[in-house]
């Protein structure tokens, strides 16, 4: 790693140049992480699953599982909620602090006085923004089709329409995930770990996958497609894959950003 900013004033983070071997030290560490405090993954991945079984379960009673899909697609925004318990965790085991359940919770939940919460707001507004745009789209391209056994067949969504929606629907929701992903990737581990504005924290994120493109776009495409497919056998390998980059991220914080 290279100094990349110079010398920053003494309130602002310095970025450091991460490389492929910064990503695989993160990916390491995280799953070291995962496999000393297994339990502890479990549980706040538990979380993450049994919200996405309770939005399938929720549009299936309404009759609208054709939102299934961009609603899934939205859903992994809401990750690192969820990833402040893998900081937490990463966090001690690398101060040498004891693991206790109550201390963990009690950390995170501290965190309501803090700057969280703004980037949560944040987090929240792309969410439901995206889903708000997933309608418009939807309407868009399939709103004078027919929706015969729409809520029972995949068959609409292989007509040049459909086809047609989800192309640009992937498309913008990617342009969707970049931008959240680019300010939110290093910003909340940093908001956990020092006294920092949420702008600050987002702007100095922005500023590492700006600086960093092909690395940091690289680890976030990886991100993606891990989660994809972790989702893919009813959530279950969430299990394993919310923990790993959860507490890989932390140790790519700590390998790209530092303090004077």
């Amino acid at each position: 790693m290279t100094d990349q900013t110079g010398t920053p004033p003494a309130a602002l983070p310095e970025l450091l140049e991460p490389d492929i071997s910064d990503l695989r030290f993160a990916l390491r560490e995280g799953w070291r992480d995962f496999i000393a405090q297994p339990l502890y993954g479990a549980f706040f991945a538990a979380v993450y699953v049994a919200g996405g079984w309770l939005l399938i379960l929720a549009f299936t009673i309404k009759g609208q599982v054709w939102w299934t899909l961009p609603a899934a697609a939205g859903f992994p925004i809401l990750g690192p909620f969820i990833a402040c318990g893998f900081y937490e965790i990463s966090r001690r085991r690398e101060a040498g602090e004891g693991m206790d359940f109550a201390a963990i919770l009690g950390a995170i939940m501290r965190q309501k006085d803090r700057q969280i919460p703004s980037m949560a707001a944040v987090i929240v507004v792309f969410f439901l923004f995206w889903n708000f745009l997933s309608h418009m789209i939807f309407a868009l391209f399939l709103g004078k089709t027919t929706m015969v056994n729409v809520s029972s067949s995949i068959a609409i969504f292989l007509t040049p329409e459909g086809l047609a929606m989800l192309a640009f629907g992937t498309v913008v929701g990617a342009v969707f995930a970049t931008v959240l992903y680019a300010l939110t990737v290093v910003s909340l581990p940093m908001l956990l770990d020092r006294e920092v504005d949420f702008m600050t924290a987002m702007l100095t994120s922005f500023a590492l996958v700006r600086d960093n493109p092909v690395v940091m776009l690289g680890w976030g495409a990886f991100i993606a497609t891990i989660l994809f497919v972790a989702m893919l056998p009813g959530f279950f390998g969430l299990f394993i894959a919310l923990p790993v980059l959860g507490h890989a991220t932390w140790h790519l914080y700590r390998r790209t950003v530092t303090w004077q």
